[in-house]
């Protein structure tokens, strides 16, 4: 398995997790000063995007780290392990707001609406120029890039993400400064709540259905089959499995009935099927076992040479 390693690419992270890291001291700072349950729900989003962000650029520098004989596939579980932990702990933090909002339904606290409004407008820049710092990139080609590139977009919704729920706070001070209705507070921190939520719900799905080898989102093991079978010299692909060990890396092991050719003819069909897996599929870690039979009386129905 190949390291992925991209320095242009880490250090972009790196601007976007400390850009990001400044808001959530701010917000929670802000919402203790304020008083306002929907700024610090709003530092609970970010919190989520701190963690995303650290865990891609994570995800980057394990990639990096060569297998040894303890770890034959390197340390790239950790980063599901990570996300794993991250989804029950904002699964917790959304039960909390959840808590919490009830409370400010009964009993209403003052809320400093304009302080709130100058804080949660400075969390909306910063996002803003994290989504540009993310959203601007070159674009190449290849498993590598394209690696580097689904880690890029996946931190570049999660920011995009928290500066709609920043949109949102600006709304409700807004709304506080200009009505004085102590529920629109809670009301919209009931909505961010909901919003890490589902955030929570996805990335529990997601580190959960790695971590029992499901077949990886967005690849279809009839058409990985099919592919496979298009290849000359292939008669029968059995025994498929494919599976992620992390979200970037797809591996695949398979049983491939071939004709009864050459050594070196079974080399050139082992080198296109590598080929057509990777393009077709993102697919570099392989582990194809050939299985030998005779063509008999009709040799085309085998693609032999």
């Amino acid at each position: 398995m190949q390291p992925h390693s991209n320095r242009t690419i880490q250090t972009r992270f790196l601007i976007a997790l400390g850009l990001t890291g400044i808001i959530l001291i701010v917000e929670i700072i802000g919402g203790l000063w304020t008083g306002s349950l929907a700024l610090l729900s709003d530092a609970a989003h970010v919190f989520m995007d701190v963690f995303a962000l650290g865990l891609s650029y994570a995800a980057m520098r394990l990639s990096a780290l060569p297998p040894d004989d303890r770890h034959t596939y390197g340390y790239h579980r950790l980063e599901v392990l990570a996300a794993l932990a991250n989804g029950i702990t904002l699964g917790g933090i959304a039960v909390g707001i959840f808590v919490e909002a009830y409370h400010r339904f009964i009993t209403p606290e003052p809320v400093r609406s304009m302080e709130m409004l100058i804080i949660a407008a400075i969390g909306l820049v910063v996002n803003l120029v994290v989504v540009f710092v993310l959203g601007w990139h070159s674009h190449g080609e290849g498993p590598e890039h394209h690696q580097q590139d689904v880690n890029v977009r996946s931190a570049f919704l999660h920011v995009l993400g928290d500066a709609v729920s920043s949109v949102g706070v600006i709304v409700a001070a807004v709304l506080l400064t200009t009505t004085g209705w102590a529920w629109i507070d809670p009301a919209m921190s009931v909505f961010i709540g909901l919003l890490i939520l589902v955030s929570s719900y996805r990335v529990l799905r997601s580190s959960i259905h790695i971590l029992v080898e499901g077949v990886p989102e967005g690849v279809s093991l009839q058409q990985v089959s099919q592919t496979m079978g298009t290849v000359p010299g292939v008669m029968e692909v059995h025994d498929l499995h494919v599976w992620n060990i992390c979200s970037g890396h797809i591996a695949l092991s398979a049983h491939v009935v071939v004709c009864n050719n050459a050594q070196d003819e079974h080399q050139t069909t082992m080198s296109v099927l590598k080929q057509r897996l990777s393009q077709g599929f993102g697919i570099e870690h392989t582990t194809v076992q050939f299985e030998n039979a005779t063509c008999g009386e009709s040799p085309s129905a085998c693609r032999c040479r």
